[in-house]
């Protein structure tokens, strides 16, 4: 008879051999303290060292764990999906081999998850998160490709956390297709989920052994947000999609209140006789509270429209983020006409393009983040 188990960890690995032994007993000593029967599942990369004898050697003295050797399609993301399909549980926890994820934490993880949370998330982020031991250039990195993946999921503050947990019921007959090392992005793209929660955690570089990171590794992140996207677009469906109408509706309204900036500017000026700068002026600010109110209502749907101290704050938070916006525009513009000699309307193009997400960006995250 198969065991079966409270909860499955999963351990990605490729070339590990310095850390796979330490990780394994790290994890066993959590389930014998608190109580968990935990398997351990070691998926590897068919590594070129000594990683998968070693855990061969540790799964003959310990019947909760087992290794699986990919031979083909190789990646972190692809290994982590077989195992969710080979796992011995109803949950799943995913963690690094090299310790930059704390065994110590996988508790909270398993609580969380039997708590009813569909997902449970480490985040680096959130309140209580940090990373130590990383150079500038990587953390820049990292910062970058987490503020990309919260437009795709603009409520979870750590995307592309490699630590997680997840309920099987989330993946299972999902149609998981990652490349690289984001595998939470597809879970949260293309799972079937309704709730989750953070746990924040210190992430630590590895000690041990060589990092993975490279310039395919971003590229096929890339790749892999532009399939999420567009598996939410064939689909009509999840929280991609919902996020991506929202866009829609925030750009429609930008659009309109261009008309409505350009329309008083020469009302005012051609008809009411004003100077052409203080129309300028009265039709920006007019533009502002037109978008306010259309995003307000339409594209973030507010229903506390009547509550004025409610609204006020948001607007106030709006058109100080929109004023931004036009500085962004400006610099930028500046930057590309004045220094790096681009035609003056295709930087005022890319001005525009750089302020709408910053303008859709610090309003969806700050301006109606509770909404």
């Amino acid at each position: 008879m198969v065991d079966t188990y409270d909860l499955a960890v999963i351990i990605p690995t490729f070339n590990e051999e310095e850390n796979i032994a330490a990780i394994i007993e790290a994890v066993n000593k959590v389930f014998q303290h608190n109580g968990i029967h935990g398997e351990i599942l070691v998926v590897d990369d068919s590594s070129k060292d000594r990683t998968i004898p070693i855990v061969q050697e540790i799964a003959d003295q310990n019947d909760n764990v087992r290794i699986i050797v990919r031979t083909e399609d190789h990646g972190l993301s692809q290994s982590v999906v077989e195992g969710f399909g080979v796992a011995r549980s109803d949950i799943f926890q995913v963690i690094d081999a090299d310790f930059s994820h704390p065994p110590e934490l996988i508790p909270r993880f398993y609580e969380a998850i039997r708590d009813g949370a569909d997902i449970a998330i480490g985040s680096r982020y959130t309140e209580g998160g940090d990373i130590e031991q990383w150079p500038l250039k990587r953390r820049v990195i990292s910062l970058g490709a987490t503020a990309f993946g919260r437009i795709l999921f603009p409520e979870v503050t750590d995307p592309v956390s490699g630590f997680f947990a997840v309920r099987r019921e989330v993946v299972a007959g999902a149609p998981l297709a990652p490349r690289g090392y984001k595998i939470l992005m597809e879970v949260l793209g293309k799972g079937r989920w309704r709730s989750f929660v953070e746990i924040p955690f210190v992430f630590r570089d590895r000690e041990e052994g060589e990092s993975k990171l490279r310039l395919d590794t971003m590229t096929d992140y890339l790749r892999q947000c532009a399939d999420i996207t567009y598996f939410s677009a064939m689909h009509r469906a999840g929280s991609v999609w919902d996020e991506w109408k929202k866009i829609g509706r925030f750009g429609l309204v930008g659009i309109s209140g261009i008309f409505v900036n350009m329309g008083l500017l020469y009302a005012l000026t051609e008809f009411a006789g004003l100077y052409y700068l203080i129309s300028a002026a009265i039709a920006i600010e007019v533009s502002i509270v037109n978008n306010f109110i259309w995003n307000d209502t339409w594209t973030f749907g507010a229903t506390d429209n009547l509550r004025f101290e409610r609204k006020t704050p948001r607007f106030l938070s709006f058109q100080a983020v929109s004023m931004g916006g036009l500085l962004v525009n400006v610099v930028v513009l500046f930057f590309l006409s004045d220094i790096a000699g681009v035609y003056y309307l295709v930087a005022n193009l890319a001005g525009i393009l750089v302020a709408f997400a910053w303008n859709y960006g610090v309003n969806r995250h700050y301006t109606w983040k509770k909404i």
